[in-house]
């Protein structure tokens, strides 16, 4: 289904995307068969609704209009996106809300520590909105909510997605010494269309940042991911892949781009199943540790599980090189 952007007696500031609203409507696919999925509205839908309503919280799987939020949150996963709800952002693809945001709530890292520990959470993503506006884009905030999370749930394994902090000197750093079990920047796009899908940041300084994740930190879990159906080409995944490879990354997820409104970028095409298995299939042999590729594939989806089977992925590979 698709959230058309009501323009109608409506100032700029009450508007999600204000920034899109001079673009034309595009044409809306019809989806197949294979990205249709149910409504949500379980009791533990409510239940997870309910913890993350009463902290004041934000989740991306709201925010973004996650296709996979009725089953996510039926198992009490919920990727819990702080810093507010607004982003400095205008990315072509993303339906977070865009603006001058609201100044950081100091309160906020003690509730996500508090609502992941009443969820019960043996595994959770945490993920920010950009802010630009923040002399260190949120990163000494986003570490504090990896601590707090340490306090009070420390049996909880943490992933983070975070911003690219471009142009925010000594921010990556505080980032990867907070020391979240999984490290996630996901790339989005193949080079060629960052001035249209994502004008904001840039390809390479986002592949740099996951590299010195594990120039820093070895032994830190790096993830990253693509959205397709956007007009990239196979060999500009394949190479996007490979830079991947070279930057150390762990874990790639591979997804189908997904329009939220007629004012978002268009959806070029509907990538097959078949397709994304064949991805699947070439980003084992170059040697990821994990991957994750169908229509579905989300950047936290499944991740607990996920998890788990990087961490065993890793400890068998260090098992054949040592000739056990």
């Amino acid at each position: 289904m698709v959230t058309l952007i009501d323009t109608l007696q409506k100032k700029p500031s009450e508007l999600r995307h204000p920034e899109k609203q001079n673009r034309p409507d595009s044409v809306v696919l019809k989806k197949p068969d294979w990205l249709r999925v149910k409504a949500p509205g379980s009791g533990q839908y409510n239940a997870t609704k309910d913890i993350v309503r009463s902290k004041g919280l934000h989740t991306v799987c709201e925010e973004a209009a996650c296709p996979n939020i009725g089953e996510c949150w039926s198992q009490k996963h919920a990727t819990l996106m702080i810093m507010g709800d607004t982003c400095t952002r205008a990315c072509a693809f993303c339906n977070v809300k865009t603006g001058l945001p609201q100044p950081l709530d100091p309160e906020e890292p003690a509730k996500v520590g508090l609502a992941v520990q009443q969820m019960g959470l043996n595994h959770v993503v945490i993920t920010s909105v950009d802010r630009d506006d923040v002399s260190d884009g949120g990163a000494a905030h986003f570490a504090e909510v990896v601590r707090q999370i340490r306090l009070q749930a420390p049996n909880t394994t943490i992933e983070i997605l975070t911003p690219d902090f471009l142009r925010k000197d000594g921010a990556a750093e505080v980032m990867i010494d907070a020391r979240p079990d999984v490290f996630n920047h996901n790339l989005e796009t193949v080079p060629r269309l960052y001035l249209k899908i994502r004008p904001g940041a840039r390809y390479f300084h986002s592949l740099r940042l996951l590299q010195m994740v594990k120039e820093r930190d070895p032994n830190q879990f790096t993830k990253s991911g693509i959205m397709v159906g956007l007009g990239e080409t196979k060999e500009e995944v394949m190479q996007v892949m490979d830079d991947m490879r070279s930057a150390g990354v762990d874990f790639i997820t591979i997804g189908q781009y997904l329009q939220p409104t007629r004012k978002h970028a268009a959806i070029d095409r509907f990538v097959t199943p078949e397709e994304f298995k064949a991805y699947e299939a070439i980003a084992r042999a170059k040697g990821f540790l994990m991957v994750s590729s169908s229509p579905l594939t989300r950047s936290s989806h499944h991740a607990g599980d996920d998890f788990a089977r990087l961490r065993a992925a890793r400890e068998a590979q260090l098992s054949t090189r040592n000739g056990r």
